[in-house]
């Protein structure tokens, strides 16, 4: 799938263009078209907007959608939530990509990893899961004060010693990237519908909050 993606401000300026071609898969999603700009956003906060509202990272894409690449807006800064519910492997990697700013001079990362099992494996009611997890992500960057928060969480079967869930926070500070990480993962824990299976018995969990 060939698309163009529109470039504006600093970004305009780094590529020496305003629009750039991507050659993406037919069934790309955002996070995909922003994995091939890397080379443009280094040090930069950006989101993509698609046909003019700004896009999750696992929005699909489709032939003839109008990109753009949006750097922080001279109003504030963009702030771009994370949350995604994914049957692939997790990269430490990405998850700490998404989150690094300019701002800040701390970067939390947590991983919950399978232990003394050959694998667990999990199920989540994934549109409500995602949307929550955005939710509990949002809170903890405004409460805390943070730069910028990411949360990932797998779904089926996970082999001991991989991660099952992640989260990233960057803050200014290391106190409040701590915080805001640990609280994102004790909410996730305690009210995102995600069920674990051990050893072929569902474990026993919390009852969530409404």
């Amino acid at each position: 799938m060939h698309v163009s993606v529109r470039l504006f401000a600093m970004l305009r300026e780094r590529a020496g263009a305003d629009e750039i071609q991507l050659e993406l898969p037919d069934e790309a999603r955002v996070s995909d078209a922003l994995d091939q700009v890397r080379h443009l956003t280094g040090g930069v906060r950006v989101v993509l907007a698609v046909n003019q509202v700004y896009a999750e990272p696992s929005q699909r894409l489709h032939a003839g959608d109008e990109l753009a690449l949006i750097p922080p807006v001279s109003g504030g800064s963009v702030t771009q939530v994370h949350a995604r519910v994914t049957e692939d492997p997790i990269s430490a990697d990405s998850l700490i990509e998404r989150v690094r700013d300019p701002r800040a001079g701390a970067i939390v990362t947590f991983h919950g990893i399978t232990r003394e099992v050959p694998a667990l494996s999990y199920e989540a009611y994934t549109a409500m899961a995602e949307r929550k997890m955005a939710e509990i992500v949002s809170a903890a960057i405004e409460g805390h004060g943070l730069c910028s928060a990411a949360a990932e969480h797998r779904v089926g079967t996970v082999p001991l010693s991989e991660p099952s869930v992640m989260v990233a926070a960057s803050a200014p500070h290391r106190d409040a990237a701590f915080a805001g990480a640990r609280e994102i993962i004790d909410e996730i824990k305690a009210n995102v519908p995600i069920w674990k299976k051990e050893e072929g018995e569902w474990v026993r969990g919390t009852t969530p909050q409404r």
